[in-house]
């Protein structure tokens, strides 16, 4: 969708001081309407049941009701887009928060919102992104729609936090790889990353790469997270990694991935592919770059396969392009599924895509694959 008119907002958080420069930011803004505020849970449930904002900014740590069980009630009761705005020491609790139903995150330095020129700017990008959301409704459905998948004994417990570097209890064998998929994302990525990697098999032949938009310090949470509820490995991707089956790598915030393929002997394949990490080059629009990674992977040749998730703009394309190029196969999510149908419609509109499917499809596709 496509709202017109200001979008009504929400700004909930028990720091007045916070409350009142998020409102500020917002209220800078013509397409902005700031129509209350909230310094508790259950101030901003009422709130948000009367006034029936379009978009609610959320601190998660909030007297009387915390922000996990105000989201629970809100996305059954009235479902509106939140964008959670949290302290890098609360990584963690953004992730479960997307997993609840908020659309995105703001990560401030601390727990006093600084008036960063930055930070302003991007606190007021992620409100108006609400714009061209779908119906939270039809996103839950979205969700609901895929069945888990049955669980191996094998799978570890919470990993310790100290030690984030430590493998998992899950064996790893170095099996070479016989395929690769490259995903990239962005808005609504993480929870549609959280749907496919819990549904991949222990004994996936293949190994899978992702570029998600994600600031830097929460993408090794993420992996972390994704390596609890996944059946093979997931890491935040590091220079050197070796790819190999049974294995998934996220590429860290500030930094972009590619594959380094070492050609076999004509006709035989790869020796090798390894992972490149690095900083960004001026030519990266976007940061990670899906572009980068899905380029990266052409020289894999028809074992390459790359998925475009919901997301805004147009990162994506001209690596799916390269792709396909090289014989591979590019899948789009489709309108009726994608948080933010922009990156998937860029790819579709520029003509780089075999097949368009819902995030259900795209689920049984990637765990199917041999």
């Amino acid at each position: 969708m496509v709202k017109t008119g200001p979008l009504r907002v929400l700004v909930v958080d028990d720091s007045a001081y916070n409350r009142r420069n998020i409102a500020d930011i917002l209220s800078g803004s013509d397409e902005v309407e700031v129509v209350g505020k909230a310094g508790d849970g259950e101030e901003a449930l009422r709130l948000a049941l009367s006034l029936k904002p379009d978009v609610i900014t959320l601190d998660l740590e909030m007297p009387k009701m915390d922000g996990f069980t105000f989201l629970r009630i809100l996305m059954v009761r009235q479902p509106t887009p939140v964008i959670v705005v949290s302290s890098y020491s609360q990584k963690e609790n953004v992730f479960k928060a997307l997993e609840l139903g908020a659309v995105d995150f703001v990560a401030k330095p601390s727990q006093r919102l600084a008036p960063d020129a930055s930070l302003r700017r991007e606190i007021l990008q992620k409100v108006l992104l609400v714009r061209y959301l779908r119906p939270l409704a039809a996103v839950s459905q979205r969700n609901s729609a895929i069945p888990p998948l049955p669980r191996s004994t094998a799978t570890p417990p919470v990993l310790s936090t100290p030690q984030p570097e430590q493998p998992s209890a899950r064996s790893v064998a170095n099996i070479a790889a016989r395929f690769i998929v490259g995903i990239g994302s962005s808005t609504g990525g993480p929870t549609a990353l959280l749907e496919i990697l819990s549904r991949v098999p222990e004994k996936f032949a293949g190994a899978i790469l992702i570029a998600q938009h994600m600031p830097e310090k929460f993408t090794r949470t993420f992996a972390e997270r994704l390596d609890r509820k996944s059946a093979i490995r997931v890491s935040e991707a590091v220079d050197g990694d070796i790819v190999t089956a049974r294995r998934a790598f996220i590429c860290p915030g500030k930094m972009c991935m590619e594959a380094v393929v070492s050609q076999g002997p004509s006709g035989m394949g790869w020796n090798e592919i390894r992972l490149r990490v690095g900083p960004p080059s001026q030519h990266d629009r976007y940061i990670p770059s899906a572009d980068r990674l899905l380029r990266s992977l052409a020289p894999v040749g028809s074992r390459a396969y790359g998925v475009i998730l919901t997301g805004m703009g147009d990162d994506g394309v001209a690596g799916a392009r390269a792709i396909r190029a090289g014989g591979g196969t590019i899948i789009a999510e489709s309108e009726e599924t994608a948080v933010v149908y922009g990156m998937p419609r860029a790819a579709v509109k520029a003509g780089v895509v075999n097949e368009v499917m819902g995030l259900p499809q795209i689920v049984d596709w990637v765990a199917q694959l041999s």
